[in-house]
């Protein structure tokens, strides 16, 4: 069942919507928080629903602004684009697709997985941890649901296209918050969330082809899975939703976003006496 997850406040001004990936939306959401406290003429709207989803709603109007956790596709740009109006895409941030297991299997010593390794997980060839070192139980793969970001980028990195098969999955999950609850309650699991969510809480983060997830390694783009966050809008942004993008890339917006677990668009931050 697709469930529609929503943040509002009630509006003072100018609505502002923004809607899709469920990794970009933690930033946006507690960005417009902010920023609707420190101005009265725009009220900016939060929802979900995927990378995917917010690109059409942004074609067809229903928001100002799409939340992205992947580039994007070549279709999407051939079938809305025209000549005078083009997708405009702002990197707000970066982020890493962490893989995760649940903890008996990180304690038995699975605490680090080749790509290849990965592929043969999801793809249904190893079914069993104990062909990785693990303990004698059988892999409860967790992906996410088509139409992810998050799924995309995983399948063409380690699966090797965005459209390949992965028989290997034993469930499916709408959202990055739900495969970690999911995990943390298992103990033969293993499954793929955005970088925020193991900043919070105690997720058993394993490193692929050897190198961590660590902020260095993301923003040099070393561990295999790291990615940027877009926000997109079709043709040049409105003045609401140029005012929200530009407030979220300011040195008090980054600031929001390495407080909660973020990884900021820009290279280096100015101290906190600079802001």
């Amino acid at each position: 069942m697709f469930f529609l997850i929503t943040v509002s406040v009630e509006a003072r001004g100018q609505s502002i919507r923004v809607s899709g990936s469920s990794t970009v939306m933690p930033l946006a959401e507690i960005s417009a928080e902010e920023f609707n406290i420190l101005q009265n003429d725009y009220r900016v709207i939060v929802d979900s629903g995927g990378s995917g989803v917010g690109i059409v709603n942004v074609v067809e109007g229903r928001s100002a602004i799409a939340m992205t956790s992947r580039e994007l596709h070549l279709v999407e740009r051939q079938r809305y684009e025209t000549p005078t109006k083009r997708f405009n895409v702002t990197t707000v941030g970066y982020d890493a697709i962490c893989l995760i297991v649940s903890r008996g299997v990180y304690n038995s010593g699975v605490t680090d997985l080749t790509k290849e390794e990965v592929r043969r997980i999801y793809s249904g060839s190893i079914s069993n941890w104990k062909e990785l070192g693990g303990p004698d139980r059988e892999i409860f793969a967790i992906g996410r649901k088509p139409g992810s970001g998050t799924r995309d980028t995983f399948d063409e990195i380690i699966m090797g296209s965005r459209e390949s098969e992965t028989p290997g999955v034993r469930n499916e999950a709408a959202e990055s918050a739900e495969i970690k609850t999911a995990i943390q309650k298992s103990d033969n699991a293993i499954g793929y969330v955005g970088y925020s969510y193991i900043m919070r809480g105690d997720s058993k983060v394993i490193s692929l082809d050897g190198i961590p997830p660590s902020i260095e390694n993301i923003k040099n783009g070393s561990y295999p899975l790291s990615r940027e966050l877009y926000f997109i809008t079709l043709g040049r942004p409105s003045q609401g939703a140029q005012a929200f993008i530009d407030f979220v890339l300011s040195a008090e917006g980054q600031r929001i976003a390495i407080e909660n677990g973020f990884i900021p668009a820009f290279l280096q931050i100015p101290p906190l006496e600079a802001l």
